[in-house]
């Protein structure tokens, strides 16, 4: 099985690491794109944060609780809201909003989106469970 990268810390504070300059939702290719001010840009698919969504509901209140989350090959994205100057929330078509997402945590994804792309599939193979719904 693939190891997971660690995660940043997702809770708001001192400014840490970079900060984004533009995001763009791309509803066409169900993506979101965040340019950072140290220069790297990186593209989300939808599917890839809504399973990793930061938010309770999805990663529970330890690593033991987070869930794994099936089905979502398919799901787009409605809208981004900014929280403060430090995070954003994205609104998903398939009704999930809860999770923030500060800047360290979607930079983390963007720099580690392989490993944790191929952890979430490793996770769903080991399940017996599919990306499509």
């Amino acid at each position: 099985m693939t190891e997971a990268a660690p995660r940043p810390d997702p809770s708001p504070g001192p400014r840490q690491g970079p900060r984004p300059l533009e995001i763009r939702l791309i509803q066409a290719e169900k993506a979101l794109e965040i340019a950072f001010d140290d220069g790297r840009v990186f593209r989300y698919p939808a599917e890839l944060l809504r399973v990793e969504s930061p938010s309770a509901e999805v990663q529970g209140h330890n690593p033991d609780e987070k869930k794994l989350i099936p089905g979502r090959a398919h799901v787009g994205i409605l809208g981004v809201e900014a929280v403060g100057h430090y995070a954003i929330v994205i609104r998903f078509d398939d009704l999930h909003d809860t999770g923030i997402y500060p800047w360290s945590y979607l930079y983390h994804l963007g720099e580690n989106q392989a490993v944790v792309w191929q952890g979430y599939l490793d996770r769903l193979a080991a399940a017996g469970l599919s990306r499509e719904p």
